[in-house]
Parts: C-alpha cells; structure tokens; sequence
C-alpha cells in the first residue's frame, strides 16, 4: 500500500495506487505494455508499487514523464483524454515527489580526491598529488562528488593515514632559514645530445644558438642540465627566435624524466618571432629529477635535402634557442601554512649538533625539539588546528580525544614533536573532516559555508568566508551570501571548479581514454590535445566571467581558439598558441560545446563515431534526459571498421526491433546531426576508412599527411517532436529554441555537483523556479550560478 499524499492542488485518497490507476492503464497501455506484451521492456502486469525501491521508483518516473511528455501513447494511437490526463498526473505526481522526499538528504557527504587533496594541500601550503593515493572515487551520472556513492574502505582510511603523515612531513620546516632560489642557466650545446646531434640533426649558429629544423621526435629536446633536484614551483626562461623564417614559430615548454612510466607534462606553448632573441617566461610546478624539454611544433625538415645538400645549405625555418633559464624551487611563504598551524605558540627549536661543524655538512639534516613547556601549550594548540581542520568551532569533547592522545604518546616515551604530529594524524582521519557536515534539514551557517567553497572553489572556506559564518549573515543575509559568491568567482582557485566541473559534465576526464588511429587521423597531435582541453575550459569561464545566456552552450557567435584550433577547424586568420576568443562568421559550424574538438573527442572511439554514443551524450549532458540502458539480450551495433556501410544503415535495421525503437526515436537524431564531425573534431562532409577509397594529400603543420575517404554523412534526421533537420546547423538552432528546456538541465547538473545529491522528482518545482527567475534575468549563466546558490535547494540537505 503506498502512503497518502497532499499536494498544493490535490488530495490523494488512501488506497491502492494499483487499484486506482488501473483503468486507465487497462484504456491506453495494456495493449502493447500487458497481458504478454512488453514493447519498449515496460511489462505492467510485473511493475511493482514500493516506491522505496530505487529501481521501482525509476520505472513509474520514467512512465510518468512519457506520459506527461506526450510520448505516450504513441503518435498512432489515441490520445490520452485531458480529464484522464489530469487524473493520471493526480494519482502519481505526489506519490512520487513523497517517495523522493523521504529518500533524499540522508547520506553524508565525504570529500571526494580531488576536494581532499586540495583541501590538504591549502591546509599545509603544500602541493602533493594525493588524489593518487587514494582509491578511486564511485560516481552517480556524470558526478563523482555525490554522497551516495563515496564510501570509505579500511584501504582509504589507512591512505589518509599515509597522507596526513605525508603532508605534515613536506609542510614541517627542515631548516631555519627560507631556502634560497637557484638559478641553472642551460644551452643545448653544452650537452652530450649536442655533441651527439650539432652537425647532423641539429645546426649551432655563431651566436651560439642551437637550431631545431622538425619536432623532436628524435632527437628529443631534452636539456638534461636544466634540470630539478628538488620539487617546487619554478620560473622557465626561454631565450630564442625564429631561424629563417618570417613568421613566429611555436614551440612546446615542458618536462621529461628517465623514470619508467612517469607523465611528461607539458606546461605551455609559447612562439619565437623572428629576428633578434626574445625571452618567454613560464612558471610551473616540477617533481624532482625531471628535465626541462622543448618541442618545435609546425616545422618539419625534409631529410632528403638536408641529408643531399648538408644543414648550412638548407633553408627551412627552425626554432633557434639560445639560452634556458631555470629559477627556483620559488618559495612564497616560510615557514608553510602547515608548519605555522602546528607549532605556532610552541616554541619549536633547533637541536644544536654536538659536533658544530657537522653543521657545514651537505648531507646534515637539522633536528629540533619544542619548548619545556609544551605538553601544557598542546591543548589549545589542538583545539586551534581542530577548529581550522573541521571548518567549524571544534567542540571540547572531540578536542579532548586528541589532547588524550598526545598525552598516552608522551606517556609511552616519544618526544612533543612525534607525539603531536599522531594527534594531528587523528585529526585529519576524523569524520568531521573528511565529511562535510550537512544533517538533515537547512544547513547552519558553517554547512552553508563550506557548501559554497567546495562548490566554487573546490576546498574549504577561507577565513572571509568562515567569519561570516561565524557571524550568521550567510544564512539570515542574501547580499552578504551573494558577495561571497561573487567573491569566489573572482577567486585565482575558481578554475579548479572550471576544471572538475567541466572534466565531470562534458566528460573531459575521459581525453586520454582513446588514442585516434593515426592510419586514420594523422593530424592529431599533442598540440592539439593540449588545445582542445584549453578551449572547453576557457569557453566555459568566458560564459561564466561575461554572464552569458546559456544557449552559448549549444550556439554562440564566438569560439576560443589559438593557431592550432584554428588550423584544425579550417578558421583563417588565428595566429599564435595562446587561446583567445574569436568572432565568428554567420552560419560558421562551430560554437558551443557540441563542436569542440574535446567533446567529439571523448564521445567517439578514435576510430569512428556513434550515434548513439553520441546522441545519449547530448540527452544526458545537454538536454537533461536519462535514456534507460537496452534491455537485456539486446546486442549492440557494431560500426563497420571497412567503411562498407554506415553505422546509419546498420542503426535503421535495429531501430525496428519493437524492444528498441522507442528509446532509439529519441538518442539517433542528435547523434545523426553530429555525424559531420570526425572523432577528432574535423568537419566532414565523408567517413574516412581503411583499406580501399580515394586518397586525400594533405599538408598539416608542416607535415604531409594521407587518408582515404569513404561514403558521404547524411546528417539529416527528425527529433521525437516531429521537427526535421537537414543538417547539424538546422539541428544547433532546433536545440538553441528551448532556452528554459537547456537552463534547466544545466541548473539540475550545477545543483547535483553544488549540493553532492543527485536531484530528483520532489526538487522539479524548485528548479522551475530557479529556471523561471533565470528567465527573467536573460538565462545568463553567472547569474544563474547565484540564483542557484540563493535557492532553496542550494540550503537544504
């Protein structure tokens, strides 16, 4: 029996729901969907009524929203009478928003690796990668920030163990005095690659510049003295121009190591004009043992003519470098954060050595020892880091746990120093800190805050944010709220929620999981990868920073380029590596995230396209809807590698299987609009394939590169509502029409990453509202993220 529920306009009576809604079942659906029929997977003689099941749940919303939606019954049946209509809304709508109101609000939230490790990291002043240590995290949809599927195993508890040990170990001063930067200054020519290379590969001016003719695949641009001993942040000074040549010259700035496995990041892509040396600066975090490499990228030498005519006769451009500079490590504050939070008040130190001139030692590490009277000092000590640990005031009782500890390690023999560092090990293993607290209900003043920090900055709220807390504004103050909000936008850390944000809804997090088949794509390089990922980051920042309509998501009038996307998607006139916004012509194919090369990338396999990949993709991220997996038994469509018939061809056979055509009506069309894209983001106006087919030449960065073409894209399809569209352009203005139908499932995503709790069927009113007060104020997307954290929903657990 499911529970009696009120709602603004109705009144359900007790009862059976079954009971009640069955003649309009046995009216409109039992023909295809009972009695032995289940067309579309729905059986209603089996669908069960306890609502408190996530999976029973599921199916009557689905069946709701089809219903509601005009989906059901299908266009050649008859159509639902209003007064049953009305009725069938009546008997379900509050049944479900009860059922979904008891369920939510009551999972803790943990911090996922991203939120810990940058919490840690700003805790200490430290930058350690301890998202690595730690287990993945579980995701619902798109998310991994949602409580419901962050646990804690006994493998996590002992890696936070592991890290807080780690963190304090980097953070604690080991010397007395702030280190001092270094500066390597490094020439290519100095080096056994030089002697190796000067002469056949590479050619060494009179200035004394080394010149590059091609990318370095090999040789490689390895400056093995420029190179890192101690990680830290540190300043890269490249001095060089472009050789023989009339036009800049970009090149790659950044690092390799000799150890097996490890990543070669790169930092940035700078260019070298030509003419007379010019200096490009980078900063940039490197790990220890790693080296400084650049890679020329746009040039490529033809052996056979320096190989015929020797390096002093050709004239090709080249990348001439003439000098690398490496600053560092750079060290902002001393002592960290982190040494300040745990020894402030404590007196702590150094041990003089009983032999003194041990102290001129290179291999001496200092030892220290806190003040005689620290064991009365801890306490507070405790309290201070408990209460900046817990991002609220930390209360007696638990402070009294870890004074306690501190106390039985001073009584069991170890010194102040190891015995504080255990207590504060058990701080950073609390639950107060690795879950936000959030109880059921309207959250405090400190939930609310730390809320809106995890939300816009990805880490726990500074101290402006916590003393307005402190205060009770937050909760009782709507402008104060916002200025923070506004505050935090404008925050240096806001890119981390660009970035985490971005990588989880547009599923960037997922560029390296194919590599594109270079027999098919041989224009994809790591130039632009980089790019790629550059452009859907700083897209969304340009929408966020200039308050930009949401319907820049599907179409807009400018991209963010540099000179590889503007090669890579055929736009004239985008010089230079930096990527930048571009105005585009009328009727250009690209704006909006459908045609970024990043997105294309990762909803494709990097060897051919899906429609159906792709078309989930667009109702899952773009439209809000959540097409249910094929029922089970039902294969996959295969592509046809050879490129002898299309996925469309093999996709129309499928489609009439009676188990299947429903949810295909829906997925295909958005996928078959974005079929003139290749999966490395190229426009095409024909498939590519292997084995036979017309060979295309071209020449891209300098390098000739061949495919084949195969049978022509038919772009064309009909959405669910009867709209047709010839092509991807009709397609983008279709889905650009709806701007509340595309605010809406982008306020439901900014709401389930803001609040970690997937929204459901009892938050649908607020966020009409939400979407309704986003209306008014243009759809704007900075001003949809503050009406979201001005929502009801944005303060309720």
């Amino acid at each position: 029996m499911l529970v009696v529920c009120v709602t603004a306009d109705s009144v359900v009576v007790a009862g059976d729901l079954r009971d009640q809604i069955e003649p309009l079942f046995a009216k409109y659906c039992s023909d295809c969907h009972a009695g032995g029929a289940d067309e579309g997977g729905l059986d209603l003689d089996v669908l069960g009524d306890d609502l408190s099941d996530a999976e029973t749940f599921a199916r009557w919303e689905r069946l709701f929203d089809r219903v509601m939606f005009g989906e059901m019954p299908p266009k050649d049946s008859s159509p639902v009478a209003t007064a049953d209509l009305d009725l069938f809304r009546r008997l379900i709508d509050g049944q479900l928003q009860a059922a979904h109101r008891n369920a939510k609000g009551t999972v803790y939230r943990r911090l996922n690796r991203r939120e810990y490790q940058n919490t840690m990291n700003d805790l200490f002043g430290t930058n350690l990668d301890l998202q690595g240590l730690l287990p993945e995290d579980g995701r619902t949809g798109e998310f991994d920030n949602v409580g419901a599927s962050l646990n804690v195993s006994m493998v996590q508890l002992q890696r936070y163990l592991e890290a807080a040990d780690l963190v304090m170990d980097t953070a604690i001063a080991k010397t007395v005095a702030k280190p001092a930067a270094k500066v390597k200054l490094a020439n290519y020519a100095d080096t056994r690659e030089g002697e190796k290379h000067i002469g056949t590969a590479w050619k060494q001016l009179d200035d004394g510049s080394v010149v590059f003719f091609r990318d370095l695949s090999y040789p490689t641009g390895m400056l093995r003295t420029a190179d890192v001993q101690t990680a830290g942040r540190y300043k890269i000074r490249v001095t060089g121009y472009a050789y023989q040549s009339d036009k800049p010259i970009t090149f790659a700035i950044g690092a390799t190591t000799f150890q097996r496995g490890a990543e070669r990041p790169t930092f940035a892509y700078r260019e070298m004009n030509p003419g007379g040396p010019m200096t490009v600066e980078v900063e940039a975090w490197i790990e220890e043992r790693y080296m400084i490499e650049l890679t020329p990228w746009g040039i490529s030498d033809p052996d056979y003519l320096i190989k015929k005519h020797g390096l002093d006769a050709y004239q090709g451009p080249g990348l001439a470098i003439s000098q690398v500079e490496l600053i560092g490590p750079l060290v902002d504050e001393f002592p960290s954060r982190g040494h300040r939070l745990m020894f402030t008040g404590l007196g702590r130190n150094e041990i003089p050595p009983r032999n003194p001139e041990l102290k001129d030692k290179p291999w001496y590490v200092p030892q220290f020892t806190l003040r005689d009277d620290a064991d009365d000092l801890v306490p507070d000590r405790l309290r201070e880091i408990a209460t900046t640990v817990f991002r609220r005031p930390a209360n007696q009782e638990s402070v009294d746990r870890y004074v306690q500890l501190y106390q039985d390690q001073r009584a069991d023999g170890l010194p102040a120093e190891p015995s504080l560092k255990t207590a504060v090990a058990a701080i950073l293993c609390s639950p107060d800190f690795l879950y936000l607290q959030e109880p059921a209900g309207r959250l405090d003043d400190y939930a609310l805050a730390s809320r809106l920090s995890y939300f816009l900055t990805r880490t726990a709220p500074d101290a402006e944010l916590l003393a307005a807390a402190a205060s009770g504004d937050l909760t009782t103050d709507r402008d104060v709220l916002l200025k923070h909000t506004r505050r935090l936008l404008a925050d240096p850390k806001h890119q981390r929620f660009v970035i985490d944000f971005t990588d989880a809804w547009l599923n960037l997090r997922e560029i390296d999981f194919t590599s594109p088949d270079q027999s098919l794509f041989p224009e994809y390089d790591s130039f632009l990868q980089h790019s790629i990922l550059q452009e859907s980051r700083q897209f969304f920042s340009t929408l966020i920073a200039q308050n930009l309509s949401v319907v820049n998501l599907v179409k807009s009038d400018f991209a963010m380029l540099n000179n590889r996307l503007g090669l890579h998607y055929e736009i004239d006139g985008v010089d230079g590596p930096q990527v930048r916004s571009v105005r585009l012509v009328d009727d250009s194919v690209r704006g909006g995230v459908l045609t970024q090369a990043s997105v294309l990338k990762v909803s494709a396999n990097g060897t051919n396209t899906s429609p159906v990949v792709r078309g989930v993709w667009v109702m899952e991220r773009i439209l809000g809807v959540h097409p249910p997996p094929p029922p089970p038994g039902i294969p996959g469509v295969e592509p046809d590698v050879r490129g002898a018939s299309t996925l469309r061809e093999l996709l129309d056979k499928h489609r009439n299987l009676d188990q299947c055509m429903a949810c295909h009506h829906l997925i295909d069309p958005p996928g078959f609009a974005l079929e003139s894209f290749n999966p490395v983001g190229g426009w095409r106006d024909r498939f590519r394939r292997l084995g036979e087919g017309e060979k295309v030449d071209k020449v891209i960065d300098g390098r000739k590169v061949r495919y084949r073409l195969g049978p022509p894209v038919d772009a064309t399809g009909q959405l669910v509502g009867g709209e047709k569209f010839t092509g991807f352009l009709q397609f983008r203005d279709l889905l650009a029409r709806d701007e509340d139908r595309l605010t809406r499932a982008f306020a439901t995503k900014l709401l389930t990453f803001a609040s970690g709790r997937e929204m459901g069927f009892s938050d649908r009113d607020a966020i009409e509202e939400i979407v309704a007060q986003s209306k008014r104020n243009g759809h704007g997307v900075r001003g949809l993220i503050e009406t979201i954290v001005a929502s009801e929903l944005f303060h309720y657990k």
